[in-house]
């Protein structure tokens, strides 16, 4: 498989320590690839978590289980698997998830439930527990290791580690956020997206980090797609260690609570931005910004149907500034939409306004902007206030040759 680094891959950021936060890399062994496979991150006791999870009915044991773990609130560490989803499997995929729940707890004298686990890759295979078994030992010993180590880790078709973080003042004291993510294809969020950790020194209650984290995967998450598939897998969490000093974050009366949300936003974003930047096979980064629809959702659900519509994804591909693609992936959305009251531009042109191609519309700005890796499609509806960016990649022929030889 060609994992040769996207075009539109960024260099890894430079990442603040976390205090309470402690990384290792081990290989399990779960495929034949010669690379870490599993990631354990040590957290210290009296760390809040808070997570959202996918829609998809065909879960994973993981899913489940992490649903029901984060009503509890409490965490004390993490194990991601990659390369086996360990979804579809049955009672034996929940046996190697409670394995590895209980062997991690013994370790650490806490409760099983406060063992978080993921697993990626392909499905209907179930978790070998011997390997599993074998991985968590050795990562039980293993030194700690680096953001990026563990950003790789974490990896399956990725072509590059992807990170962020970000910074708040919260009551005169600094706290720092830092988060990884994995993530290129089966990417159309129904919660979040493939998996992703954020983690910070703040003191942050369990509901009310349950409550921002809900909120930015909303309008960050849940606003990307690659291919319109929503994985059995997808996991984001959030984890406070309570490190950096800082009072209790309970809600938006207290003080710097407007800040770390800002903050946690802008993490998510950064980290869903770059899922697209990695989408298997994407040569181009789409923004799509929809307005003048009756209502947020509405623009959203807009936005989507262009940025997943193969028509639209295909021409920007091509660098062809078919427009009436866009015009077609609106009137499929199922939302409300007035073919006379429509305009369309690429990169700031206008190629149609209110229902009607532009008498002395230039084709050659929007040509040499498609020409570009970053492209903006510009829609708007003209009935409301509504609106919505979703972000995108287009769809070339290496997304087809990625996923026709994907389980080799």
């Amino acid at each position: 498989m060609d994992l040769t680094p996207s075009p539109l891959a960024l260099p890894f950021p430079d990442l603040p320590p976390i205090a309470g936060v402690v990384p290792h890399a081990v290989r399990a062994g779960y495929k034949t690839w010669d690379r870490c496979d599993l990631t354990y991150v040590e957290l210290s006791p009296g760390t809040s978590v808070a997570g959202v999870f996918t829609r998809n009915v065909c879960c994973s044991s993981e899913v489940e289980l992490g649903r029901e773990q984060a009503l509890l609130g409490r965490a004390r560490a993490l194990v991601v698997n990659a390369g086996n989803s360990n979804a579809f499997t049955g009672y034996r995929g929940r046996e190697a998830v409670e394995q590895i729940m209980a062997q991690v707890a013994a370790h650490l004298d806490c409760a099983p439930s406060e063992v978080f686990v993921s697993s990626t890759g392909v499905i209907g295979v179930p978790l070998p527990k011997d390997k599993a078994y074998e991985g968590i030992a050795a990562a039980l010993q293993a030194p700690a290791c680096s953001w990026e180590d563990a950003a790789r880790t974490i990896s399956t078709t990725d072509t590059f580690p992807k990170a962020a973080a970000a910074s708040a003042i919260v009551a005169g004291k600094r706290v720092e956020l830092v988060g990884i993510v994995k993530g290129s294809g089966m990417i159309a969020p129904d919660m979040a997206t493939m998996l992703g950790y954020i983690f910070t020194d703040a003191a942050v209650e369990p509901a009310f980090l349950q409550q921002l984290l809900s909120s930015a995967s909303d309008a960050t998450f849940n606003c990307i797609t690659v291919d319109s598939d929503t994985s059995t897998s997808d996991t984001v969490l959030a984890f406070a260690t309570g490190r950096a000093g800082s009072s209790l974050l309970t809600g938006f009366g207290d003080e710097g609570a407007d800040a770390f949300g800002a903050a946690l936003r802008d993490v998510c974003l950064q980290l869903a931005q770059l899922v697209v930047r990695d989408g298997e096979g994407a040569s181009k980064f789409i923004e799509v910004r929809v307005s003048g629809a009756e209502s947020d959702e509405s623009a959203r659900k807009i936005g989507l149907s262009i940025a997943n519509s193969p028509l639209v994804k295909t021409a920007i591909a091509g660098e062809d500034a078919n427009w009436g693609r866009v015009v077609m992936a609106v009137g499929k959305a199922g939302e409300p939409a007035d073919r006379d009251r429509l305009s369309i531009g690429f990169g700031g042109t206008w190629a149609a306004r209110e229902g009607q191609p532009l008498p002395d519309y230039d084709e050659a700005p929007v040509a040499a902007h498609l020409k570009g890796r970053d492209i903006v499609i510009e829609v708007d509806i003209g009935l409301g206030e509504g609106r919505a960016t979703v972000w995108t990649c287009d769809l070339t022929h290496g997304y087809i040759a990625i996923n026709a030889d994907y389980r080799s």
